[in-house]
This record gives C-alpha cells, structure tokens and sequence, in this order.
C-alpha cells in the first residue's frame, strides 16, 4: 500500500478482497479512530481544559480512576453506539457490557477496549494510549450477554492501539500483518507510515516492573538474573532495561526495535486472588495479536496467549511478550 493513503482508503482496500464485504468494518474503524482523534486532543491540552487529574470514582477492578478515564470512555461510547456498527460494547472502565440505548441500529460486531491505558502517567506528561479488540457479534442477538463476548484470542476480527505521545499513532491489525498510521493534524487524518511491522527476533532490552523483584517465581528472578550477568552470563550479552509503566508505549517500543515486556504472575498478586497485572480481554489478547502478526511472541510463561479460554470479562492473567527468542527462553523457563 502507497505509504500516506489514508486508514479509510486502506482499510477499504483490504475489504475489496472479501466477498460479502459491506464496508460495516471500515465504519467501525472509522469510528474509533474519531474516538482516538478526540482523546487525543484531549490529552495535549492537558491542564489548559482540565481534564488532569483523579476523578472521586473507582473502577470495577478498585482503581482510582483519572478525570481522562473517565472522558475517554465516554468519548468511545459516544463515537461507536449511534452508526449501526456494533452490537455491543466492554471496557475496563465499566462494571458491565454496555448496551446500546433503544433504537440504536445493531451492528456486526462486538468491541472491548481499554480507554486510556496508562493513565497513572498522565499527569506527568508520559505516553498513554487506547487499546481496542474487535470481536464479531452473534447473529440475531439484540443485546449481548458476558459469554458473547468470551472468546479467545485467536477469535478477534481485528486489534489494535492508538499512542498519546509526540505524534498520535494508531497501530492496526486485522490478520494481515501489521500496519501503523499517523495522525496529520493539519487536515485530522491517519496516514499510513509504516506496513508489514516486524519484531526483531533477538534483543538486548528488557522491561519489567523491578519493584516487584521479592515477589517473582523462580522462572522469572532466573530470567532477569540471566539478563543482568550480561556478557559474564550464560546469555553472552549485555541487556538494558526499559520500563514505561504505560502497556501502548512498552509495546509500540518493542514493535520500533525489539524487547521482551513483562508483567508475570508473582506471589503478591496471588496474595490478592489474582493471576496477573494485565487484563486478558482488553490488554493481553489485542496486544498479543498485534506481537503475533508482527512475528513476534505472547505468553503467560506456560501457554500461548491467544489461546487461553476466557472465564470473565475483567480477567486478569500473566503477561510475556516480545522478541520471539526471548520469550521462548523465559517460556522454557517456565515449562522446565
């Protein structure tokens, strides 16, 4: 594809080859990149319209919600429940599936996202982002229920993000390999900038979360000790560590030059009744099809991720993803 046609022109490019095609699913996109060009003239303007900041609310997994949670969400809500293209619709940032009002045309298709992930670095002027997964909806079903929506990750139509940073840029798959589009704000446009993103399969960055060291399982403290022996080690090269606190810029990060992400399992969460840090339908599974169909890898250090069988829609699991020699060794780690 010509490198600055625009998402639409793109997206109605991929259709062309699939019979049927109604151009329901280039409206959809549509709809959420209007969603991401909203949230992210939001975010660069930051203070100047108030929108920094804690809000008094808490969402459904405890967490202090930001004012741009909060915002975002509504702003996703308001650009897909009014245009006919989705059924239904999960966030992070809500209890419940949200039902379209009656009325409103049913679409094709189901979206699960994560409005504004990173948001604790707002404030601080640091990356953020939205992630999206788009699942296609049951036939004749008026209003979906949880296990609509509950299907494992090599079921998603289509997954994506949309990075807050120095430019705006929406990364796009939909089965095809990866593409990335960014935003011209003279003329409010995504333009496609780079096709066929690949993953690196070696590398020499990782990102983990270090205050969580006392807590790892043996796989991980002897992965990371792998890691920082550097040349003197069994691995025979020196490793850097990154570490955002931002899901969308560690990942972006890693489809730009390579890494391995982690945020396993540990003995804290457990402590708390949960597998891990990262939500499975609204983090784990679009990031993992993103790595995936850009060569690289995602685990939970003991299975595929995109093949884990969802139990609830605010699941949490272990996350591993990256540069594919990586975490096959952190994988083989696990499995020993």
């Amino acid at each position: 594809m010509r490198i600055g046609t625009t998402l639409t022109n793109y997206i109605i490019s991929k259709q062309q080859g699939f019979e049927g095609a109604s151009g329901t699913f280039t409206g959809l996109l549509n709809d959420i990149a209007v969603a991401c060009k909203r949230i992210a003239d939001l975010v660069n303007k930051g203070d100047l319209v108030g929108v920094l900041g804690t809000s008094d609310s808490e969402n459904v997994q405890g967490e202090q919600q930001k004012k741009l949670d909060i915002i975002s969400n509504d702003l996703m809500i308001e650009a897909l429940q009014h245009n006919g293209h989705i059924a239904a619709l999960a966030s992070e940032e809500m209890d419940e599936i949200y039902q379209l009002p009656d009325g409103c045309q049913r679409g094709r298709y189901l979206v699960l996202c994560d409005p504004l992930d990173g948001s604790s670095n707002i404030d601080i002027n640091v990356s953020v982002g939205t992630i999206f997964s788009i699942l296609k909806a049951p036939d004749g079903v008026k209003h979906p229920s949880d296990a609509d929506f509950l299907k494992p990750g090599t079921q998603q139509v289509a997954a994506g993000y949309c990075l807050y940073g120095p430019a705006t840029i929406l990364v796009l798959t939909t089965g095809d390999g990866v593409s990335m589009f960014t935003l011209n704000r003279d003329f409010g446009e995504f333009l496609l900038t780079r096709e066929h993103v690949q993953v690196p399969p070696q590398t020499t960055e990782y990102a983990i979360n270090m205050s969580n060291q006392r807590h790892w399982s043996d796989p991980v403290r002897r992965y990371i000790d792998e890691c920082q022996d550097g040349k003197d080690g069994p691995r025979g090269k020196d490793f850097n560590m990154r570490w955002v606190a931002s899901m969308v810029a560690e990942v972006h990060r890693i489809l730009t030059r390579g890494g391995i992400f982690m945020y396993p399992g540990d003995a804290k969460l457990q402590g708390q009744g949960k597998d891990g840090k990262l939500r499975l339908m609204y983090e784990a599974n679009p990031m993992a099809m993103i790595i995936e169909q850009a060569g690289g890898q995602a685990s939970t250090g003991r299975q595929r991720i995109l093949e884990v069988e969802p139990s609830e829609i605010h699941q949490r699991i272990p996350v591993i993803l990256g540069s594919r020699e990586e975490v096959e060794r952190l994988t083989e780690l696990h499995l020993q």
